[in-house]
């Protein structure tokens, strides 16, 4: 009867047991297939983001990215607020939706003006009256030139804009259909650099990084280094001063904190895949990539990092090591030298016990009172010396202690060979300096 009652519980636990263990495969089995919205198929996010989907698809087979070509920045980010993307890049400037957190810290993206040589401009001040080609509403750099214009003292109204796909833009500017360019874009992009490629259009300074801070905090001072574009004819002709902003690789906050980790680790771990598809990628550190961001991080990311940063015995095993090494060698050193110390006085103590035993044996064979008279002199010179060695450390006091035994057998040997030596007449003159009380002229143990 008992056994009938204990088999539906064996049953129930079981089954519960074998759910559980599908539930973990199917987890752990499962692939995510995760959207990443880029930017403009000839910008440098789409051109990262497939790198990093194939990177991704190599090394984490429970990961697919398809990756998204978008307008930039804004819509990246209306495109995870609304679910429609997992992943994105986006410029450091984006303002942040609710939704979105942190992943890493990429490369910075400058500003770069592009203007026709005979349309005469220096600056951006020099846009006024000019027809100027932006990147399409709702990208970074659309953005971005707005508070950039205004710093410089223009409106909309006091020039010509034209928002267009990043092609047709440079086609516009190489045709000469505008007269200037404006687009935030990383160093050494393809189709810059092609445009660079003719006298007729010139890359300008933007300088005032200072001061363009105060209301757009997010900038950051860089240069574009002479030759960068080209080098034989170096194009920038010298180092060039401009501002940037960072792009942020970002994640919706309801991405699973373990695909997170696996996106992180990726971007660090096989850097080297990265890099081999995108050189650029080069320029992303691990040192600053979990600092604030301006936004929160993923908790995804943030374990990694996190998991990443040694503990402080391993931060400091070097110096601490060191500083254990300098210890143990100080205090063997000092060891060595209470060593040294300790056998020194030993060897002066022995000499002092050697000498006494050699004088005992003086003594016994002394045949007169006046030869006795000396040894006992000795014998109390030698002990002056010792008292002078203990105040000085050149012995122990246990050594002293010893010291004093033989001392005392000395000094009963001097009145046994006294009693012996009275016997002769002769000597009575001696014998009385010999029977003198110790401290009448004489220190006694």
């Amino acid at each position: 009867m008992q056994g009938r009652t204990f088999l539906p519980f064996l049953a129930l636990g079981l089954l519960g047991a074998a759910v559980s263990a599908f539930f973990l495969w199917h987890n752990n089995a499962r692939t995510y297939r995760l959207v990443m919205a880029s930017g403009g198929k000839t910008g440098e996010y789409y051109a990262f983001s497939q790198a990093f989907a194939e990177v991704v698809a190599r090394n984490q087979p429970n990961l697919a990215i398809e990756v998204l070509e978008t307008n930039g920045s804004a819509e990246n980010m209306a495109l995870l607020r609304d679910g429609q993307a997992q992943i994105a890049l986006v410029q450091s400037d984006t303002p942040v939706e609710p939704p979105v957190r942190a992943v890493a810290l990429l490369f910075p993206e400058m500003f770069h003006l592009l203007a026709r040589t005979e349309a005469q401009i220096n600056s951006v001040a020099d846009l006024a009256g000019k027809r100027v080609a932006l990147m399409p509403e709702g990208s970074g750099s659309y953005a971005l030139f707005w508070p950039l214009s205004e710093h410089y003292g223009l409106t909309p109204e006091s020039m010509i804009t034209l928002p267009m796909p990043p092609a047709e833009a440079h086609a516009a500017l190489a045709n000469g259909e505008v007269d200037a360019l404006f687009r935030v874009i990383t160093l050494g992009n393809a189709s810059v650099k092609e445009l660079l490629q003719s006298e007729a259009i010139e890359l300008l300074p933007l300088d005032q990084v200072d001061a363009l801070r105060l209301s757009l905090p997010y900038l950051k001072p860089h240069v574009i280094p002479k030759g960068t574009y080209h080098g034989g004819r170096p194009t920038p002709a010298e180092d060039l001063p401009v501002v940037a902003v960072n792009a942020l690789l970002v994640a919706h906050e309801g991405l699973p904190k373990k695909v997170v980790t696996a996106l992180t680790r990726t971007l660090y771990d096989n850097r080297n895949e990265l890099v081999a598809r995108y050189p650029r990628a080069a320029m992303i550190r691990l040192d600053v990539s979990g600092t604030d961001l301006g936004l929160p991080l993923h908790p995804g990311a943030e374990a990694f990092y996190k998991q990443d940063e040694p503990e402080f015995l391993v931060a400091y095993a070097e110096p601490i090591g060191l500083l254990l090494s300098v210890s143990v060698l100080a205090i063997s050193s000092l060891w060595q030298a209470r060593l040294w110390l300790l056998q020194k006085q030993k060897n002066r103590a022995d000499t002092y016990n050697l000498a006494i035993l050699d004088l005992i044996d003086r003594i016994d064979q002394t045949q007169s009172l006046p030869d006795l008279m000396a040894l006992r002199q000795e014998l109390f010179d030698m002990l002056r010396r010792v008292v002078l060695d203990l105040d000085l450390d050149r012995i122990t006091s246990e050594s002293f202690e010893s010291f004093t035994f033989p001392w005392e057998m000395a000094m009963n040997s001097i009145r046994h060979r006294e009693i012996l030596l009275r016997q002769d007449p002769t000597d009575s003159g001696l014998l009385a300096a010999l029977q003198r009380k110790p401290g009448e002229g004489e220190p006694r143990p």
